[in-house]
């Protein structure tokens, strides 16, 4: 009989990777992968390796599970879960899109502030990855990075919006 899993165990699925159960439902545990984010995957699924088990009968608050999973996303280095935030001058503002014949669209600066720091540690997973790939050899590797620099650089104009210097884009100039 298959041992059930409670919130905050960590799996391996063969197609998903790396996971953490955050919820449980009658027949499915509600898994949030590393890559691929949420999935449902079946109580009596099997061929996933149980990487730490924690059972389903200990009663866990959201904030313990919330707390576990934080610990566990930075110990696996896949997702960045520091606070970056946004210059004091910045907050409650908005960007204003607007070109000829079209009406203006307005977006919150801080929901596109978000995505920019979405879009910073994306492009850090990014480098961890290539980092890491045992497929890559050392020049591809050094062309790669040297092309996220270059991405890195083409972001600086976004630089004005944080509020401390250290969460700056760098590009190739800044690099030492």
């Amino acid at each position: 009989m298959q041992q059930l899993l409670g919130i905050g165990s960590r799996v391996k699925h063969p197609a998903f990777g790396d996971g953490v159960v955050i919820r449980l439902h009658v027949a499915a545990y509600e898994v949030c992968y590393t890559q691929f984010g949420i999935k449902m995957v079946g109580k009596d699924y099997s061929n996933w390796q149980i990487v730490e088990h924690i059972p389903a009968d200990e009663l866990v608050s959201f904030t313990e599970a919330e707390e576990s999973l934080v610990r566990i996303l930075r110990a696996w280095a896949a997702v960045s879960l520091e606070v970056v935030p946004l210059g004091d001058r910045w907050k409650n503002g908005k960007m204003v899109l607007q070109a000829d014949g079209v009406q203006p669209k307005e977006v919150p600066i801080d929901a596109f502030f978000h995505k920019i720091v979405m879009m910073r540690d994306r492009l850090r997973v990014l480098e961890q990855q290539i980092n890491a790939s045992k497929k890559l050899d050392d020049e591809d590797k050094v062309n790669l990075q040297q092309y996220i620099t270059r991405c890195y650089g083409s972001m600086t104009t976004f630089n004005i919006l944080f509020k401390n210097k250290e969460d700056y884009f760098v590009g190739e100039s800044g690099k030492e």
